[in-house]
């Protein structure tokens, strides 16, 4: 049991149907705990970062790998602990959000494990955090269904995928949960809630608590969640060594610092993810004031064969499977369409992508859709054979440089009116669903989440500071861009109707992608304006 301190838990969200369940007293302790424990590490390593970023934009600071950490990269002594139960394969992984009927069909969708998204793909609303835990909760006690519109009903199968939960990032607070007043750091609210309700079960189980720790930074963020772990299992009386996280390398900066992370986790480290979408917004944020050689094409243009992106994918591999850690490739966002002419051409585009992963090393891969699990599965079937990982796959042949990481102008390509049009048009559609409390958005075919907002701004605000010249030579200006805005605007307002929230997100818009300043995130100011219940 959670030893009570002396301080002022409130819970300012709206009651639901069963949130008590979750947001019981000894869960609260548990969760505060944790908080007070590290809420003043969380806050110097976030202006550290804020420090880093402006010295990076500005070109005070070089990026590059560190020389202090150059001892812990070349002792080839230590590695990671072994894999944990349910994660000794992983060639297919499904990724979404925690909603009843996408917990059902994840799990039951064929994939070995099922990402369980608390971080881009849920719109943070007080009922979407909660409801999500719940749903978390009946699942893990096999107590859960879902039942259609035309009446029919989904219970979990016999061999569900294997739960692993995606905490908010370090970056963003819970402010319906307050300490002697203060908001929480969202981060210790997913993972604190659903370790303390689920942990002891998920052992009893065969399985354990698992989780994908998004958006690091650095090797000293790995190490504060290395330690808000070994404190929640000494908390509950749950062995250390239990947690297993697999983290996201999905900013330019941890890039740099794979090897490190892994070991200020190599008690509790899985594996590491490519997230490549966030990992193009981390490139755009931490060097847009660097000129034409950091400007990137259209989006659909920067593919993971372009050099700086490969560069990054081959040393992930590389140095995973040098310390026994799995590598986990990206997400193929394609939602299966009526349309087979589309379907057909889609589909093997998702094959080449899992094919080229697969090849490289890579232990499996993420899918947005339970459609595209069996193409998933069957490329690492083919790679894999009856071994259920590649960790014997070294990679030795492959030297990653720092200027090869930073060679983002290797990605070639041009910037087009589509290509602004389209950035413009599904950042609007996104964040008008992200209001509405959608975070996994079904868009022209794609599964979008946060990371294709952000990246979408970002890209519009980098050619507009740059005046970079579209395909027929136009300087992309603020005014030309706000042209578009407005057309857009009109054009998704025709189709959707006026029971949206366009107006806002037309706002949200304006201010992160056509300002002077480029801020770090849509979503912290977004979420405090508009999702948090005053």
């Amino acid at each position: 049991m959670v030893e009570k301190l002396n301080y002022r838990i409130d819970v300012c969200g709206p009651a639901g149907d069963r949130f008590a369940e979750i947001l019981t007293p000894a869960a609260l302790d548990f969760v505060a705990k944790l908080d007070n424990a590290f809420a003043g590490r969380r806050r110097e390593l976030l202006d550290a970062r804020r420090l880093r970023r402006e010295k990076l934009q500005s070109g005070e600071e070089p990026l590059g790998f560190l020389p202090e950490t150059h001892a812990i990269r070349d002792d080839s002594s230590w590695s990671v602990a072994p894999a944990a139960p349910g994660l000794e394969d992983r060639r297919v992984e499904i990724t979404g959000p925690t909603d009843r009927k996408m917990t059902v069909n994840a799990l039951n969708s064929g994939a070995k494990v099922w990402l369980a998204d608390f971080e881009d793909a849920t719109s943070p609303t007080w009922h979407n955090v909660i409801d999500g835990q719940l749903n978390l909760f009946d699942a893990i006690r096999r107590n859960i269904d879902f039942t259609t519109e035309a009446g029919k009903r989904y219970t979990i199968g016999d061999d569900p995928a294997t739960i692993v939960a995606r905490p908010r990032g370090w970056h963003l607070v819970e402010k319906h949960i307050r300490i002697d007043g203060r908001p929480v750091s969202a981060s210790l609210v997913d993972f604190g809630l659903y370790f303390f309700h689920n942990a002891r079960q998920l052992l009893a189980r065969g399985s354990g608590p698992y989780f994908y720790l998004p958006k690091l930074e650095n090797h000293l963020e790995a190490r504060l969640w290395n330690d808000v772990f070994l404190l929640a299992q000494r908390e509950l009386g749950i062995p250390r060594g239990t947690i297993r996280a697999t983290v996201l390398i999905e900013t330019i900066t941890a890039a740099f610092e794979m090897e490190e992370i892994l070991y200020e986790l190599r008690e509790h480290i899985a594996g590491l993810n490519a997230g490549r979408w966030d990992y193009i917004f981390s490139v755009i944020k931490n060097f847009s004031s660097h000129g034409a050689d950091f400007v990137l094409p259209d989006r659909a243009q920067v593919t993971m064969t372009v050099p700086f992106m490969r560069a990054y994918t081959e040393l992930l591999v590389r140095t995973c499977h040098k310390r026994g850690a799995h590598a986990i490739g990206g997400m193929a966002a394609f939602i299966p369409s009526k349309d087979p002419e589309i379907n057909a051409t889609a589909l093997e585009k998702v094959r080449q992508d899992k094919e080229r992963e697969a090849n490289d090393g890579f232990d499996g891969s993420w899918v947005a859709h339970p459609g595209l699990v069996p193409v998933c599965r069957e490329v690492f079937d083919n790679v894999l054979g009856g071994w259920p990982n590649q960790l014997g796959k070294l990679r030795e042949d492959v030297v990653v440089t720092a200027e090869d990481l930073l060679d983002v102008a290797s990605a070639g390509g041009e910037v087009t009116e589509a290509g602004v049009r389209a950035n413009i048009n599904v950042a609007l559609r996104y964040i008008d669903a992200w209001l509405r409390g959608t975070g996994a958005a079904a868009i022209h075919n794609l599964m979008e989440d946060a990371a294709t907002a952000e990246i979408a701004r970002c890209q519009v605000w980098q050619w507009i500071r740059n005046g970079t010249k579209l395909e027929d030579g136009t300087a992309l200006t603020r005014e030309l861009a706000v042209s578009y805005l407005d057309e857009e605007l009109a054009s998704v307002r025709a189709e959707l109707g006026e029971d949206t929230r366009l107006g806002d997100a037309y706002e949200i818009f304006t201010e992160t992608a056509l300002g002077e300043k480029l801020p770090s995130f849509l979503t912290t100011g977004a979420y405090a304006r508009y999702l948090t219940t005053h």
